[in-house]
């Protein structure tokens, strides 16, 4: 055993159909950590989360909470709480009875669940709403009862299962910071359910990308975006163009690629020889566009979008199209559709991966 305060071994989901949604996983969560499952539908992230509450039983393999072994105990005495998706409120009860549900299911006095239940809204800014009915909320508010209700067991560790999917966009964007500043603030342990990148980039010190059952990467926000381990983490960690080339020159973890008509120099993510094909991940912070010219790769405007602080660009050089955003200052002109640019490309921030 390590010293994580959460560790899942080699757990394996097998269905009774015979789908395996979670393929021999392995990894640790520190205390304090909030850790985030990612990746698309279909991923094992939810089921992984289900096995970590105890709602499914995993077909091999341990989990490990706190030093004791979780998946043989009942899901009522795991010490975990969950946030699920669709609030799950009693529609009957206020939010007060809402929140001190599970006080009362163990038996709590009065007095002490009166005064847990005034904390727990106090954490989450629902102060003096006690009274109201679920429906008298706005989505958001229903949401921070949940979590309230959630965080009033004091868990060892608490559960979110896409629990801002429900919630518009604007709305949504302020709840991330919220449960961040809440789950900073208590310093409990955490895991997080989402499928929405930006919503795990937000909230994550670490981030597990989840592909057909198994972890592609396991690392922060930051290492995966500018180091993604494989094409897949690549492609659906932010927006990136990938463009065809081939290797030239191979040496440690580097490698010479013929990209656009030049040979640039780029880190490499996979086994790379001279002569193989490569895929070469390009994203807006790599490329710089001029209307100069100069000895920049040619390239024509073929669409040009303004979105909020932003232009979106869709760049045509020879047979390849790269989009590429960047930000623009008020006032300042759009490049016109039809324009010709040059650009150019640092080779730094590129990264090379097998075709």
């Amino acid at each position: 055993m390590s010293d994580a305060f959460l560790s899942i071994r080699e757990v394996t989901k097998r269905f009774p159909n015979g789908t395996i949604a979670v393929d021999r996983v392995s990894l640790d969560v520190r205390e304090g950590e909030m850790l985030s499952f990612l990746g698309p539908s279909g991923c094992g992230k939810t089921t992984l989360l289900r096995l970590i509450a105890g709602f499914e039983v995993p077909t091999s393999g341990e989990i490990w909470l706190a030093g004791k072994r979780l998946d043989t105990v009942p899901p009522n005495r795991r010490g975990t709480t969950m946030v699920f998706q669709g609030y799950a409120l009693f529609p009957h009860l206020s939010v007060f009875e809402n929140v001190a549900y599970g006080l009362r299911v163990r038996r709590v006095s009065r007095e002490d669940t009166t005064r847990r239940v005034e904390r727990a809204l106090g954490l989450v800014g629902l102060v003096g709403l006690g009274t109201r009915q679920p429906n008298q909320l706005s989505g958001g508010q229903q949401q921070r009862v949940a979590v309230a209700r959630a965080l009033i067991l004091e868990p060892a560790l608490l559960l979110f299962d896409e629990p801002l999917s429900n919630l518009d966009a604007k709305l949504r964007e302020q709840m991330r910071f919220e449960i961040r500043a809440l789950q900073q603030r208590l310093g409990i342990t955490a895991v997080y359910v989402t499928h929405d990148q930006a919503e795990a980039m937000t909230l994550s010190d670490r981030i597990a990308v989840m592909r057909s059952g198994r972890i592609e990467q396991l690392g922060g926000p930051r290492e995966i975006y500018e180091a993604p381990a494989t094409r897949f983490v690549a492609d659906f960690i932010g927006r990136a163009t990938f463009l065809p080339g081939k290797v030239a020159e191979a040496a440690n973890d580097r490698v010479g690629v013929e990209l656009l008509g030049r040979m640039m120099r780029m880190p490499v993510a996979g086994a790379l020889a001279v002569g193989d094909a490569a895929q070469v991940m390009v994203r807006s912070e790599a490329v710089e566009i001029s209307e100069d010219a100069g000895d920049g790769i040619p390239a024509v405007v073929a669409q040009a979008n303004f979105v909020g602080g932003l232009a979106q660009y869709m760049l045509r050089a020879g047979e390849h199209a790269l989009v590429v955003t960047v930000p623009t200052e008020p006032g300042s002109i759009i490049l016109a559709e039809g324009a010709s640019v040059r650009l150019r490309l640092r080779p730094e921030l590129l990264r090379a991966f097998p075709a």
